[in-house]
């Protein structure tokens, strides 16, 4: 492998600033409450914090919605105090990466606000206007928050494009001058200081030439325009583009979001040579237990299989070795959390799966992703009610699912939203038993986890085998054997259901990774009584029985 690159080593600490920490009693998480934080994070062991917007927007979809790239959303604080955020995680050695909404904008942004006026405007061609088709959408096109993708406007007597809610209408990318917009906006960013940027959607900013209609499942009202979107014909020379334009330029880490990404294609928009990004966040893993109507996409209550898990997992390890850099995440603040998905939150187990879990990723090659809360073992918010959920998309796909097309019943798209809705990523983090577990002195914007007070920062830290100093055990190795961050890895028994092991290999070195994901005893041999050390387990006494994993039980064996 060429020269290792500070984001090589590094594990990035992800916050949703709206439900981090609230400093002036308004119920929202803000900037200033994110700093009073930083020894927090710091004291975790993280190197990189990445941001989700704190952007200016109507907040239609939390902040993926900017209507004003260069100014902080007022919820959040003031440019200076996104300055003091900045000076002081730099001063603690933290980095901040801050996310890049390009796909699409608020259409409360001036640019919309000014291509709509009519379609001679100068911003006219910032964004995708077509006429109407026969009277109607000028393509089946489908919105990924359901509806159609298409937004009739009366003014101008012509529909806009727009992939997400209809208050985020996309970007036009084959406009030169979008893209210079682009270019000035991200070294303003990049002058200020910042580390690099993780890009929201970034493979569905090139469009199908003709926009041609999508592929159309029996019985559904719209057709998938993912499926044609994703990594578009120009994608490439766009991000190569923005390589030769700005990111060159500066020493930063970049990950872009690609739905629909292969290993292949990871490799072709983030390879070790392709000048391009640094990685992808790939979906593959977060989208195994999909409903089998393919009608309902995500939506479904069904537990993760191994299997599949361990299939895509390691296919991902292998193709990208020596070619491409892994991104390594559970969850994140568009996915519910890690150990209510791909494991288990009952009480009796739930400090155990969590602490497997993360041994299962952060011993892979790659760069790890922990999403707030996940440190501590937080879990699904376990919502019954439709009056409970905040998220648009969540609300749209129940009333698209049960009132228009009685796809299923209610009771039965209730369990599909708690097993999978956005919200459970997005309760306050839970800093302490107190009222609001801390998060605020005033009304929470967004309703807490009820289990707050059994789980929360203060008890994880007056707890030394907490989930919490487990994470901070694994980060620590991580930063201390190249093994773990640049090994090859070789997946072991992918036919075995009840367990994930795998070797790692570095420089005569070598790693065995074995995890139990089931609530029984299995006995597992793969010669680790060879091994020279247990370099990490999650029960005190993991080295007696080697070959003994009891319920949610992870080793790891170092081979010297």
């Amino acid at each position: 492998m060429a020269e290792t690159k500070w984001w090589q080593k590094s594990v990035v600490y992800q916050v949703y600033p709206r439900s981090y920490q609230d400093s002036n009693g308004d119920g929202v998480g803000d900037l200033p409450g994110l700093t009073s934080r930083l020894p927090y994070i710091k004291k975790l062991g993280a190197d990189v914090i990445w941001l989700n917007p704190i952007y200016k927007s109507p907040d239609q979809d939390n902040g993926y919605d900017i209507s004003d790239y260069r100014q902080i959303q007022p919820a959040y604080g003031t440019m200076a105090d996104f300055q003091t955020l900045l000076d002081r995680a730099h001063e603690l050695g933290l980095k901040i990466l801050m996310d890049l909404v390009v796909n699409h904008t608020s259409d409360q942004h001036h640019w919309f606000q000014e291509s709509r006026k009519s379609k001679d405007n100068p911003y006219r061609d910032y964004y995708i206007w077509r006429d109407p088709k026969n009277g109607a959408e000028p393509n089946n096109w489908g919105s990924f928050f359901s509806g159609s993708a298409w937004t009739f406007d009366a003014q101008t007597q012509q529909y806009y494009l727009h992939l997400f809610a209809s208050g985020q209408p996309d970007l036009n990318w084959e406009n030169p001058a979008v893209r210079q917009s682009i270019w000035d906006m991200m070294r303003f960013w990049l002058d200020k200081g910042i580390d690099g940027f993780r890009m929201d959607v970034i493979n569905l900013i090139s469009k199908p030439k003709g926009l041609p209609d999508a592929p159309q499942a029996d019985g559904a009202a719209f057709g998938d325009a993912g499926s044609l979107v994703a990594n578009g014909p120009r994608l490439q020379e766009f991000l190569q583009e923005m390589n030769d334009q700005v990111l060159s330029h500066y020493d930063i880490m970049t990950v872009g979001e690609m739905p629909g990404a292969t290993p292949s294609s990871a490799i072709k928009y983030a390879g070790l040579d392709a000048k391009k990004l640094n990685m992808v966040f790939q979906f593959e893993h977060v989208g195994l237990s999909a409903n089998p109507d393919r009608r309902l996409g995500k939506w479904h209550d069904q537990p993760v299989k191994l299997l599949d898990l361990k299939k895509t997992l390691s296919r991902w390890q292998t193709n990208l070795d020596g070619k491409g850099w892994n991104s390594l995440y559970w969850n994140n603040h568009d996915q519910p959390r890690a150990v209510s998905r791909f494991a288990t939150d009952d009480p009796k187990y739930r400090v155990r799966a969590a602490k497997m879990l993360a041994t299962t990723l952060h011993m892979m090659q790659g760069t790890p992703y922990v999403y707030e809360g996940e440190e501590l073992g937080m879990t699904n918010a376990h919502l019954t009610k439709l009056s409970q959920y905040e998220d648009l998309e969540s609300l749209n796909a129940y009333h698209e699912f049960v009132d228009k097309e009685g796809l299923v019943d209610g009771k039965t798209m209730l369990a599909y939203l708690a097993n999978m809705s956005r919200d459970n990523a997005r309760t306050p983090m839970q800093w302490d038993d107190s009222a609001n577990a801390g998060f605020t002195q005033g009304q929470p914007w967004y309703t807490l986890n009820t289990n707050y007070p059994e789980i929360n920062v203060q008890s994880a830290l007056a707890d030394p085998d907490s989930v919490f100093y487990y994470y901070q055990k694994l980060i620590a190795l991580r930063h201390d054997f190249d093994l773990i961050s640049l090994g090859s890895f070789e997946e072991l028994d992918l036919h075995d259901d009840k367990a994930f092991a795998y070797f790692r290999r570095y420089q005569g070195q070598q790693l065995l990774v074995i995890s139990n994901f089931t609530k029984r005893n299995i006995r597992r041999d793969y010669n680790q009584q060879a091994a020279g050390k247990l370099l990490i387990g999650n029960y005190a006494d993991s080295g007696q029985d080697p070959a003994l994993l009891r319920p949610y039980e992870s080793k790891v064996f170092l081979y010297e």
